[in-house]
């Protein structure tokens, strides 16, 4: 897989949306398959995505500190960052995290995430495997995670969307790959993501237009039934697919008028605790996950956001730019578990902090399977911006997990402490993780539908299996 482009994924990816529209599933043979029972550890699940890929050894796994000093041999630098303590005996986390640290008591922290190798690595591709479980392209599109929980579980509040994703914009690099993944596939547009780019304006997300009265607003959700006939989906899509486009219009409308409105808007959050979040959009979408999960949400998705060469995505000044996004996530993250906890939700919150995948300074995808190199590093450092984590690596990373059931105080796998930093004990991969996720909210394993006459499960042919040692 070489060869593979992104317009080759976008070409993919839009060839599958198509395939869906036109599958014609009719709602009576879009039948659940499962009959397999669980019971549940959580009714929610909050992700906080940490798009871009966020190294392991500059975050929750840190290995030898070796401060920036001119000239020195980039192979020495296996974390840039000190050490910190944690709440966990003998466990430490890198500078700048040091709030999420003190909760770990509360949680557990995987240090053995293995990424899909995929040949030439793309965030898009990643992060669609991660958020879907299926590398793409598929002959259907394949739901989200998110999507998955929502049309199994239904909403937990019937006017609260139960996919809420909040803090990513489409209009910035990557967006149509982005789309790909932020979708419910062929289980219908009601249980896509509500979108809600910006949590500062959460409350635009759930208004009319500026300068449409709510009676021109009634007006035009009269008229949607007409346009939903003169959309491709009206042209190519099965009775199941316009039904569903349809209630999703009249699930937004009925949250538009409803006191449950008022949980998107963070102005009446008390000053006190919006300033503990306020530290940019990712923080202000913690807060706003907290206040939706209070009026039943559930399943909420928190970005860092991906944009090419921004954020995580450190190809470049990757200490200095961490310093930055640490900054972001740790008193928000913190306070996140904080307040669930203080409030009795997070027993029944699972709360999963992730990446697409790590990052390293010298090996690009994994040791036994080097890819093609994205970033040229220099033997000798002798500027700043070259001193931190800027290749892709695949074969470890960190996963955190509070609440729904996850053991409180554990660590589980282990990465080399030096180069290359792979994992070494315990590999989870994302079949896993899914299936994990699904286990808490009670979803068996074997569940999936029937899709063009074949099942399709919620991981690949149905074979993932969750880590029971995660739980308590």
């Amino acid at each position: 897989m070489k060869d593979w482009n992104r317009r080759q994924f976008l070409k993919n990816t839009s060839g599958a949306t198509l395939a869906a529209l036109a599958a014609g599933v009719p709602v009576t043979s879009f039948l659940e398959s499962c009959s397999s029972k669980i019971s549940s550890k959580a009714d929610t699940v909050i992700l906080l995505w940490m798009a871009g890929g966020m190294s392991h050894t500059d975050t929750f796994d840190p290995k030898r500190f070796t401060p920036f000093t001119k000239g020195m041999d980039s192979n020495s630098v296996l974390s840039t960052f000190a050490p910190v303590r944690t709440a966990l005996d003998g466990i430490n986390f890198s500078e700048g995290l040091e709030s999420i640290g003190k909760v770990m008591d509360k949680g557990t922290l995987i240090r053995s995430y293995v990424a899909a190798d995929m040949g030439f690595i793309l965030h898009a591709r990643h992060q669609y495997h991660w958020h879907t479980c299926y590398r793409p392209p598929q002959s259907v599109l394949a739901p989200h995670l998110g999507a998955w929980i929502a049309k199994q579980l239904g909403p937990v509040n019937a006017v609260i969307p139960p996919f809420i994703d909040i803090g990513q914009r489409f209009t910035l690099g990557e967006g149509e790959e982005l789309k790909a993944f932020h979708s419910a596939g062929f289980l219908g547009n009601e249980f896509g993501p509500f979108l809600i780019p910006d949590p500062s304006a959460g409350l635009d997300s759930v208004r009319p237009p500026a300068g449409m009265s709510n009676t021109r607003f009634e007006k035009r959700n009269q008229l949607y039934d007409e346009l939903i006939r003169q959309s491709p989906v009206g042209e190519f899509g099965s009775d199941y697919q316009k039904e569903s486009l349809k209630r999703s219009m009249e699930q937004a409308y009925i949250l538009l008028k409803s006191p449950e409105a008022q949980a998107f808007d963070l102005t009446r959050e008390p000053k006190a605790s919006y300033d503990i979040y306020n530290t940019g959009k990712f923080g202000l979408g913690c807060l706003m996950a907290r206040r939706l999960t209070e009026q039943g949400a559930r399943f909420i998705s928190v970005t860092t956001e991906y944009e090419p060469f921004k954020g995580w995505d450190t190809h470049e000044n990757g200490n200095t730019r961490l310093k930055d996004m640490k900054k972001q996530i740790d008193g928000p993250v913190a306070q996140l578990i904080k307040d669930l906890e203080r409030t009795g939700r997070l027993d029944r919150t699972l709360v999963i902090l992730a990446s697409e995948f790590s990052r390293d300074m010298m090996v690009e995808g994994r040791p036994d399977a080097k890819v093609q190199e994205q970033v040229s590093q220099p033997d000798v450092i002798t500027d700043m911006k070259n001193y931190g984590m800027h290749r892709h690596f695949t074969d470890g990373g960190s996963i955190l997990m509070f609440g729904g059931g996850i053991k409180k105080g554990q660590v589980f796998g282990k990465t080399a402490d030096e180069r290359p930093c792979k994992t070494i004990e315990n590999p989870l991969v994302i079949d896993q993780i899914h299936q994990t996720i699904y286990h808490a909210l009670g979803i068996a394993e074997d569940a999936h539908y029937v899709v063009e006459k074949r099942p399709f499960y919620t991981t690949p042919d149905g074979l993932g299996k969750a880590e029971m040692k995660l739980f308590s």
